[in-house]
């Protein structure tokens, strides 16, 4: 069992709130400790047996007494009527005091019921109707039959099977309303002094023993029932416990996430707008525009301040396209878009950056690849991406294999394949991961916000495609992105609609009608 509550949820501001987090917050905050079911002592056991015993009696109250007028009637023919009329009455009193006390015992709530003594009671009930019914036996008869004593053997014979049956959740009621019956059989039929009749004691004696037997078999089964709904319900318990405590987990989740999309909302408009300020006012002094400065230092620093803005531009651009991605966010924009164009373009605005470092960019692009139904601006951010990192991470005379190509089911694939320091297998989750750096990346590479891959892997997945990145330490690394064959535009140059020209076949209309994407 949970033997503890979670801590409290801190009370948030519900007035910024939808009305189903408001109703969502206020379910959470009950205490969580009413979910849990106590597992039962075996006094707890007890009372529900003698519930069951309970109810059983009062369901069947008329039952006995029924058949104790049937008994009645029968011995007429071999005893006395006023005899048996008074006994059939005890029947009845005995009968009353025992359906009085169940009734007493119903009403009373669980939490005030004390189990032992409500258990005295009954037994004792049970004890003086049980000493009624054996009564019968010790009744004058008129006349020294055997078949009136073997009647009243049978008759005798069903009551114990139907008080055991009635009581065989409770074992000492069966003891004390089918003992004194069968005792009374047995000292009766020996008081009789013939064979026959010690017989039938021995044979009572036997019959008692076996129903006594198979009720406890049958208590036994009702216990381990009792115990089997108990780990039930404390099963479901610390289900709806633990369910309460992810709900608060998932609300507080809930919470910090509008909360840090807000302070990026926020901060993006409060640090964008200086931002360019500092960017164009900077720009302008790097250039000189209103005249050459006095100390050339001071064309240093505003070069220095305009790239530095720009370094923060970028990382602000990162951090909300990776909050964007997380939060399910991005909007993607389709087009009919060229993957091999979109790389040839990313080249080209690189190589300077590439030649500066001494390094060499290779294309090798497959000839006639058709175009892909995508966001453009997402696939030129994943491709300038991944040529960045190449060109950060890759040292002076090294090479870098920009390739794209059709994959085996029919998607396209870019790769981008540099030889640098690698990465270590182990490193490999971290680097994927948000501000995530390798080791060796920190000694050989250039500064990085660690959101490059994590975004790249993102977008393309928003797109239904893959992300796969290979590397071995000191052997380079290589990054495939593919985009699924769903997203790959047909070539239909040679097919027609109808009224269709071959100069509109290529028009933006046409190519989305073409588009295949799910």
């Amino acid at each position: 069992m949970l033997s503890g509550a979670p801590a409290e949820t801190p009370v948030a501001d519900t007035g910024t709130r939808s009305p189903q987090a408001r109703r969502a917050f206020r379910s959470v905050q009950d205490p969580p400790d009413r979910l849990t079911y106590k597992s039962p002592t075996k006094s707890a056991f007890n009372y529900e047996l003698l519930t069951m015993f309970v109810k059983n009696e009062l369901s069947a109250a008329i039952t006995t007494p029924l058949l104790a007028v049937v008994v009645a009637m029968g011995a007429m023919f071999w005893s006395p009527p006023h005899e048996l009329l008074i006994w059939l009455c005890g029947i009845f009193v005995t009968k009353g005091i025992l359906i009085a006390v169940c009734r007493q015992f119903a009403k009373v709530p669980r939490e005030q019921a004390d189990v032992e003594v409500w258990q005295r009671k009954i037994t004792s009930a049970e004890f003086l109707y049980g000493l009624t019914w054996a009564s019968v036996l010790f009744i004058s008869p008129l006349r020294d039959e055997v078949a009136g004593y073997t009647f009243i053997f049978a008759a005798l014979l069903v009551v114990i099977s139907m008080r055991m049956l009635f009581a065989s959740t409770a074992m000492p009621i069966v003891y004390a309303g089918t003992l004194p019956i069968t005792t009374a059989i047995v000292i009766r039929f020996v008081l009789l002094n013939d064979p026959f009749y010690w017989a039938m004691a021995i044979m009572a004696v036997a019959v008692h023993l076996y129903f006594v037997w198979l009720m406890h078999g049958f208590s036994t089964t009702v216990l381990s029932m009792l115990e089997f709904r108990a780990e039930k319900d404390a099963l479901i318990g610390e289900l709806e416990q633990s369910k309460s405590i992810s709900d608060q987990a998932r609300l507080r989740a809930e919470e910090a996430n509008l909360a840090k999309s807000r302070f990026l909302a926020t901060m993006s408009h409060e640090l964008r707008t200086p931002l360019n300020a500092i960017l164009g006012f900077s720009e302008i002094m790097r250039d000189e525009a209103f005249g050459a400065h006095a100390n050339p230092t001071y064309k240093e620093y505003a070069r220095d301040i305009h790239n530095s803005g720009k370094h923060l531009l970028t990382l602000i651009d990162e951090i909300l396209d990776i909050s964007r991605i997380e939060a399910g966010r991005y909007e993607l924009h389709d087009a009919s878009v060229s993957l091999t164009d979109i790389a040839d373009d990313c080249h080209r605005l690189m190589r300077v950056r590439a030649e500066n470092k001494g390094l060499e960019i290779r294309q090798a692009f497959e000839d006639n690849l058709p175009n892909v139904w995508a966001d453009e601006r997402a696939l030129r951010q994943i491709c300038l991406n991944l040529l960045s990192n190449a060109i950060k991470f890759t040292p002076p005379k090294g090479t870098i294999t920009l390739t794209t190509a059709r994959t085996e089911d029919g998607g396209i694939a870019l790769t981008i394949k540099d030889t640098g320091p690698g990465i270590p297998g182990d490193e490999i989750p971290r680097v994927l991961s948000s501000f995530g750096q390798g080791s060796l990346a920190h000694e050989t590479a250039e500064g990085g916000t660690g959101l490059g891959l994590p975004i790249t892997k993102g977008l393309i997945e928003l797109h239904g495609g893959s992300f796969e990145l290979n590397s071995e330490l000191r052997c380079g690394t290589e990054v495939t992105i593919t985009l699924p064959p769903a997203r790959v535009m047909e070539d239909l140059s040679d097919a027609t609609e109808p009224g269709e020209t071959g100069r509109d076949r290529t028009a933006p209309t046409r190519a989305k009608r073409r588009a295949h994407a799910v």
